[in-house]
């Protein structure tokens, strides 16, 4: 099907929010942090934009799955691999499709990024649990999940870090770098 990107984000996007609401992981809000922040900084970048959003919106797309399944660290793998299905629907160039899928397997960091476009997502994904938004949102859900609150403090913290080693590109360490030290300053205040 020849389609234009901007049509091919809107129906990633679509397919994203469907898993979602199939599977109840992540939450839609996360979804929407990832998008707009996406979508903010390839604008600040002269990335193109429905790249980013088609990236995004492919990172975690079989999370929900693989979390029911409880097989989250095949969430990549299973979620490259539906990236690859939904775009071999489309009449799509080969370079934009390595950027959706390296976008895809680097959002976690540990692999090179090979284009703006894919290392904005994997920044992009960052602002889920580092922002205030995401933070306080990840809290709720881990709330019940574990019930516990130094699991959650622990978990948080943890999820955090890992974030913040993710930051490569300078906007967004400059936005992201203040909220994670005062996060991490109010996480030890919370266990003393």
């Amino acid at each position: 099907m020849s389609a234009s990107l901007e049509i091919i984000a809107e129906k990633a996007i679509s397919f994203a929010r469907e898993e979602i609401h199939t599977h109840g992981v992540p939450d839609m809000i996360l979804l929407d942090i990832s998008l707009d922040k996406g979508r903010h900084i390839a604008g600040k970048l002269g990335a193109n934009i429905p790249l980013v959003e088609i990236g995004v919106a492919m990172m975690d797309v079989k999370l929900g799955q693989a979390f029911q399944e409880k097989r989250i660290p095949d969430h990549i793998q299973m979620s490259l691999n539906a990236a690859e299905e939904f775009l071999s629907a489309f009449d799509l160039a080969k370079k934009y499709k390595e950027v959706v899928l390296n976008a895809v397997k680097g959002h976690h960091g540990g692999v090179k990024f090979l284009s703006l476009e894919a290392q904005i997502c994997a920044n992009a994904d960052c602002y889920r649990f580092i922002h205030p938004k995401g933070v306080f949102l990840y809290f709720t859900i881990l709330g019940k999940r574990y019930g516990n609150f130094e699991d959650c403090l622990k978990q948080v913290e943890a999820k955090m870090d890992e974030k913040m080693k993710i930051v490569s590109l300078p906007l967004v360490e400059e936005e992201l770098r203040p909220m994670y030290d005062i996060f991490k300053e109010y996480i030890a205040l919370a266990r003393s």
